[in-house]
């Protein structure tokens, strides 16, 4: 791609997954995810008793069961399809690329000491987050942070903030969607599913709900649906306070009794599938949806590695690499 790129790398960057699909592996990660202030913002007096008291014994043994119910063969559906994009990604740029995970591994600090031990003195990182949030995309360049502060060479460094309205990453989106409707016709509604946020970080400045309605208005006019064709819901949800709405559980209850029985569902938040997606909409949101009435439910896979994603982060790469 350039004159100087065996001097240059690529930290693909994205939230993790546990080690293993058991309490003490789920547990280990959850208490990383959950300490980082990004994530959660109470005082630790009061969160860490929370945590360490209540919410890590009672849900890590539940949230191992959903893990054991996605696992494959190479791990977590998150670090398979992540390895498939590192894979695809060098070959497509002829860079080196590594992993970073924010939580677990291989960690940020792992993920950077891996590109300089392959000669690399620049490092690009690239967030796999297209809608930029303070609990996510910040959370990386918090990492990368710490990770630099225990290295005596420094590398120089560039980050991506956000993709949100790329149009390869929306035409990416849009070939996904077509394919399925191609395959098996169109639905009564497309429903874009983004991970949801406390409401009050969006109130406090965070852009993240902006990015959402950016990415999922370019994706209607690229498919030249009506306003009541397409719609964009948040999941994820925990905790009691707020979070931004309308929350997608709570909608799937009622699309059916509003005539909508024929649903696709896409994720455009999520660059590779996880338990976020193979889990809670493939399988706990398709029961809500059809428990209330609804008749045929499609989730739209990832974009994971699919050429036309790989093609897009290879744009990112080569204009965020220019001049080095």
């Amino acid at each position: 791609m350039q004159d100087n790129s065996s001097r240059v790398g690529i930290l693909l960057a994205n939230l993790g997954t546990p080690d293993a699909p058991t309490p003490k592996g789920v547990k280990a990660f959850l208490g990383e995810f959950l300490h980082d202030h990004r994530v959660v913002d109470l005082t630790r007096w009061l969160w860490c008793p929370i945590l360490h008291g209540i919410i890590l014994p009672i849900r890590s043994p539940k949230v191992a069961k959903l893990y054991q119910a996605i696992w494959q063969e190479g791990g977590s559906p998150l670090m398979v399809f992540s390895q498939h994009q590192k894979a695809a990604l060098e070959e497509l740029t002829g860079l080196p690329v590594e992993l970073g995970m924010t939580y677990g591994n291989p960690s940020t600090l792992s993920g950077i000491d891996a590109l300089k031990k392959r000669g690399c003195e620049k490092v690009l990182v690239l967030p796999l987050y297209p809608q930029y949030s303070g609990t996510t995309t910040a959370a990386v360049f918090d990492q990368v942070a710490r990770a630099l502060k225990t290295m005596p060479d420094v590398p120089e460094m560039r980050f991506v903030n956000h993709y949100f309205s790329e149009e390869s990453y929306i035409e990416a989106l849009a070939q996904s969607v077509e394919q399925m409707w191609n395959e098996k016709g169109k639905p009564d509604l497309l429903l874009c599913s983004y991970h949801g946020i406390p409401k009050r970080f969006a109130d406090n400045g965070d852009p993240y709900p902006k990015h959402c309605e950016g990415t999922t208005e370019r994706l209607r006019v690229r498919l030249g649906l009506n306003p009541d064709q397409i719609m964009m819901t948040y999941q994820s949800r925990f905790g009691r306070e707020e979070w931004l709405q309308p929350y997608t559980d709570k909608t799937l209850e009622t699309l059916p009794a509003k005539g909508i029985k024929r649903l696709d569902v896409i994720t455009p938040a999520f660059s590779v599938d996880c338990l976020e997606t193979l889990e809670e909409i493939a399988i706990q949101c398709r029961d809500t949806f059809v428990e209330s009435g609804g008749e045929t439910f499609r989730f739209i896979p990832c974009l994971n590695d699919d050429p036309a994603h790989i093609s897009m982060m290879s744009e990112l790469v080569k204009r965020h690499t220019q001049s080095w």
